[in-house]
């Protein structure tokens, strides 16, 4: 038993050295407040002292005061919670509401190497992305003692209020002291992290993807590092990033044709809009976004992708020009992808209240409209499947439709009658009302007539698509009577400019779309190792 207990401080004994060494490296003191109040959590204030008192132990870099919280200083800094340590307050707003247990001592001892070295030490590639952010981001982490992947996440947020201090601030929240705010923000499954907030992140993220979250106010689960290159020299450009365009990348870069995916709106198109996907091969249901995700990760093993850059101008050639709001491509080839974009109803109102009550996307602003009343404008597959979903998100949903029979599928109305969601048939929307934002439609029964106003706190739409084809008529394809994309084999009648996806008609289907992506990539390359404009 001795020489357990011997073996035991010896160890310890190193830690304390190992951890010293460590702190020695500090350059800055580091003014530590701490808050508690008796009788409040006391088994964490007291641990909060001890952590304090170890440290101080190790660095006379620590310059600690404590009071009470009901002291002029805590009202002074907004302090409610005990116990709650503040950092460096004259430097930076980062906050610790619990006591360092645990898997949160890694995390401790990270704010002080953070604070006293000054240096945040965020990868190159994730401070680019936190450089853009220009408006102030609260930033909340949830962890517990006993969470091995807390420390990262907490890591993560802790970077970037070191690495922009005006501009993130941080709370890391220990679940267990502070069940409270835990249950305000359903944060019971940890790290989680909140942005002004707004949810960003459930689970550990990589430094990059964390920024890329707190950039986009949302979780993101794929990273694609920005490019500064003014111009890019390859042989295929696509220009669409949804399922033809990523699809065709993966295919032409495995036949050896250096590629480049350039997408100007959100990667995956209307899939990543879509709630629910059924039936893709493979995957019985998936979630929208999650099938984008898995095909820009995979797109990316093979291709260059460029985000955020519209396309302003084609100029056919040799080589062909690809100018975008970025940057010029000189290409051997072009393939436009570009889909097709939801249709408006065109409607008073509608433009108005656009992002205030009108929504095209359920999976977007659905939670918005919990416990309220909203129109579904359609009657296809994506209306009665977006309506089905704001149904099961506690939304009370009327589906409206112009005509006497839904177009969906047989199976997708059957579901609709299942969960007594009310149809209007024969009516359509004529007019959005609101004030600062949607308060009711004017509804015309096209049978009888007649109007009648009904309070409504949303609108959503899924009326159809139209081809985007702005870019194509202004190269100067030739377009279908329908106004498609018009090719024979992919190929466009401007040679070494091809098309794929929903562009071209179709069926509108992710996997025809797939499909005809990896085709057109093939036929790319078979052009270009053998062009047929040469032999014509």
């Amino acid at each position: 038993m001795n020489q357990q207990n011997e073996m035991n401080e010896a160890q310890m004994q190193q830690v304390q050295m190992e951890l010293g060494r460590i702190l020695s490296g500090l350059k800055h003191e580091i003014p530590i407040f701490l808050f508690t109040q008796d009788g409040k959590n006391d088994v964490f204030n007291d641990a909060a002292r001890q952590a304090l008192r170890f440290f101080r132990q190790l660095t006379d870099k620590i310059v600690l005061r404590e009071f009470d919280l009901g002291h002029d200083k805590a009202k002074e800094m907004g302090v409610e919670n005990s116990p709650t340590l503040v950092f460096d307050p004259d430097r930076y707003n980062i906050r610790w509401l619990g006591a360092p247990l645990g898997e949160e001592g890694r995390i401790f001892l990270e704010v002080l190497l953070r604070i006293g070295t000054g240096k945040s030490d965020l990868n190159e590639a994730a401070m680019e992305v936190l450089k853009k952010i220009d408006q102030p981001r609260h930033v909340k982490v949830f962890v517990s003692a006993s969470c091995p992947y807390c420390p990262q996440q907490a890591l993560n947020a802790l970077k970037t209020a070191v690495a922009k201090p005006d501009t993130v601030s941080l709370e890391i929240i220990d679940t267990q002291a502070n069940t409270d705010l835990a249950d305000q923000y359903g944060a019971h499954s940890v790290p989680q992290a909140f942005a002004n907030d707004m949810l960003i992140a459930l689970g550990a993220q990589t430094e990059e993807l964390f920024v890329s979250s707190l950039d986009k106010m949302t979780q993101q689960t794929v990273f694609i590092p920005e490019s500064d290159a003014d111009e890019v020299e390859c042989q295929l450009v696509i220009i669409g990033g949804g399922p033809a365009g990523l699809t065709a990348g993966i295919y032409a870069a495995r036949s050896g044709l250096k590629s480049v995916v350039v997408e100007k709106g959100v990667l995956g198109g209307q899939v990543a809009l879509t709630p629910v996907v059924e039936n893709y091969p493979g995957m019985k249901q998936v979630g929208g976004k999650t099938l984008v995700d898995i095909m820009v990760t995979h797109a990316l093993e093979y291709v260059d992708i460029f985000p955020g850059e519209a396309v302003v101008d084609i100029i056919p050639g040799q080589p062909h020009i690809v100018q975008t709001s970025r940057r010029k491509f000189k290409t051997q080839a072009v393939l436009l992808a570009t889909g097709a974009s939801h249709r408006n109803l065109g409607v008073p109102g509608e433009a108005k209240f656009s992002g205030r009550g009108v929504s095209y996307c359920a999976t977007c602003d659905g939670p918005l409209f919990r416990g309220k009343r909203v129109f579904m404008v359609g009657g296809g597959n994506s209306a009665v499947t977006e309506a089905l979903h704001l149904h099961n998100m506690g939304v009370d949903v009327t589906l409206v439709h112009r005509r006497d029979r839904l177009k969906a599928q047989e199976v997708l109305t059957h579901q609709l009658n299942d969960n007594g969601i009310p149809v209007r048939y024969n009516t359509e929307v004529k007019e959005v009302l609101g004030d600062n934002r949607v308060t009711g439609v004017k509804l015309l029964d096209n049978t009888t007539g007649e109007t009648a106003t009904e309070a409504a706190d949303g609108v959503f739409l899924a009326i159809g698509y139209d081809p985007t084809v702005d870019l194509a008529r202004k190269v100067g394809l030739e377009m279908t009577e329908d106004g498609y994309i018009k090719h024979n084999e992919f190929r466009t009648n401007i040679p070494g400019i091809y098309v794929a996806g929903d562009v071209t008609g179709g069926s509108k289907q992710i996997v025809t779309a797939a499909g005809y992506g990896s085709e057109a990539a093939l036929a790319v390359f078979e052009d270009i190792i053998n062009p047929y404009w040469k032999k014509a």
